[in-house]
């Protein structure tokens, strides 16, 4: 059915376009109603290659090609996918791949019923983009760093028209990550645009000697100036290095993650001279890195690599907490991040060394003196030791070589009284360690990718609690007999290994911590690739 006459049809497209707050008088007529010209250009607008087309024919066709966009009705749901579209930068979201703009143009020079099938079929790709994008972030994890090894679960886009047309506006509102660590990132990032449109937190503390309490002149001015700025410090008043200044520095160490001691140093000093414009690119990475994880179960482990900590987290509540040591910055020892489920423990284990430690770190001593690593055994496919004089390492390479490496259960063991497994193809679980000592370390990247724990005897309490009657006794008991045992988990555990610099902190502020890996740094520069903009500098 075409429009009825000239005159009805402009008259409609005036109310289609106030409807979409365009400042086009609104008048009292009927909306436009689909013909067989609509019909016509929405098939053809679907005939192509993109990926969602397949979905989109099939959203149509069960529609009869009737329009959802431009339905009489469909007023309130345009409103509020405009309304949306204005809060992309909000989200840190590219608002280019959904051109708002675009589509308001699209409306206002609305002429014939083609024009309406053309439109339609651009809405629903826009928003088949906006609603990919807020519910699972813009990115893809493993394309970015080798590290970033996350499986994101992407929505489905029929089922996301399907959404929209069964519940309308708000299914919009509901797309967005409805965690309140993403609420926290938003607000934060609405703050330090805020910041960076005014006047920064002024000046940097200048360089140099590291700053102790009882000291003064210039660069204390600074210390006290940038710090109030920041809201650290209540006021900027004094001129020394007193008792006051000190609290605030340990408050603002303690908050990032750095030894509380009260005196700037190097590590110090950076994080405080560290500007707000980095600060809201750390934010813009979370909200990314939450859009790609989803929602938190009730009950989960969660590993922040660059906060060096492991929680146990139930119903929001961080129920446990233990200091962590993980791998280093190196290419071949960083952590990877990823998401599984820890389904058992075992108490005095062995360690069997993996493939690429032994052919990287221990073929070479054998080969240099075939006696070295002596806490080591080697054996081979049956797990039976082969003496060292029995063996020629001098003929193998990392590729080729055919035992096996063991360090036996013993209070030297590296993996120390008890590891915990998330059976993966990273060969990457939680363990204790002999080396306590660096667990008093701010900056923790230690190991050869798997994480230490400093406290991972109540962490095996906190797994067990619930499966026996006294973990404690219970774990002291077979830890006792020095022999390796597996505890399987009765409920297995879901174990989130993530790396975020930017994070809501015990006082439920956003706190920030070193990006060690680069990592972040990587995901903003995509996503400023991608089209997003730094409110506030850029936008």
């Amino acid at each position: 059915m075409a429009f009825r006459s000239a005159p009805t049809r402009a008259v409609a497209l005036i109310v289609l376009g106030a409807s979409l707050g365009l400042g086009i008088p609104a008048a009292v007529a009927a909306p436009p109603v689909p013909s067989g010209a609509f019909r016509g250009a929405l098939m053809e607008s679907l005939n192509d290659s993109a990926v969602e087309s397949e979905a989109l024919a099939r959203f149509y066709a069960a529609r009869d090609q009737a329009p959802l966009w431009m339905a009489p009705d469909a007023a309130e749901l345009r409103r509020a996918f405009f309304a949306a579209l204005e809060q992309v930068q909000a989200h840190g979201l590219p608002a280019v791949r959904y051109d708002a703009e675009g589509l308001s143009a699209a409306f206002r020079d609305l002429r014939s019923d083609r024009d309406l099938g053309v439109l339609e079929v651009r809405m629903s790709r826009a928003f088949l983009a906006w609603a990919r994008d807020v519910s699972s972030g813009v990115l893809e994890p493993g394309r970015l760093d080798a590290g970033i090894v996350r499986e994101v679960t992407r929505p489905d886009p029929l089922a996301l028209l399907h959404g929209l047309e069964r519940e309308g506006p708000r299914f919009l509102r509901e797309l967005p990550p409805q965690t309140p660590e993403y609420a926290a990132l938003m607000r934060e990032k609405l703050r330090l645009e805020q910041r960076v449109i005014g006047t920064g937190w002024g000046p940097a503390v200048p360089a140099g000697a590291t700053l102790r309490p009882g000291d003064d002149g210039p660069a204390v001015l600074a210390l006290r100036d940038r710090l109030a700025a920041m809201g650290v410090l209540a006021e900027a008043t004094g001129s020394g290095f007193d008792a006051v200044l000190t609290e605030a520095v340990r408050s603002f160490q303690a908050a990032h993650g750095l030894v509380a001691d009260g005196v700037v140093g190097e590590a110090t000093l950076d994080a405080i001279n560290t500007s707000p414009e980095a600060r809201l690119q750390s934010v813009i990475a979370a909200m990314e890195r939450e859009r790609w994880l989803g929602p938190r179960e009730a009950r989960h482990v969660w590993v922040n690599l660059a906060d060096f900590t492991t929680q146990i987290v139930e119903d929001g509540q961080i129920t446990f907490e233990t200091r962590s040591v993980i791998g280093s910055d190196t290419r071949e020892r960083r952590t990877p991040e990823f998401s599984d489920q820890m389904t058992y423990m075992v108490i005095n284990p062995s360690w069997s060394i993996p493939r690429s430690i032994i052919g990287r770190d221990y073929l070479p001593a054998l080969q240099r003196d075939p006696y070295a690593v002596g806490h080591l055994q080697v054996v081979d496919a049956s797990g039976r030791e082969i003496p060292r004089g029995a063996i020629d390492f001098t003929q193998f390479s990392a590729r080729n070589f055919p035992f096996h490496m063991r360090q036996a259960p013993g209070p030297q063991n590296a993996l120390g009284t008890v590891k915990f497994m998330f059976p993966n193809k990273y060969a990457i679980y939680l363990h204790d360690t002999p080396q306590k000592n660096l667990f008093g370390r701010d900056m923790r990247a230690f190991s050869n990718g798997c994480i230490r724990l400093n406290d991972p005897h109540a962490f095996a309490y906190a797994l067990l609690a619930g499966q026996v009657a006294d973990p404690e006794a219970y774990f002291a008991r077979i830890l006792a007999t020095g022999r390796e045992t597996t505890v399987p988990l009765e409920r297995p555990v879901p174990i989130h290994l993530d790396y975020r610099t930017a994070f809501v902190g015990p006082d439920g502020a956003i706190t920030f911590r070193r990006d060690i890996y680069g990592r972040d740094a990587r995901i903003f520069e995509a996503l400023t690739q991608a089209g997003v903009v730094l409110g506030g500098v850029q936008g």
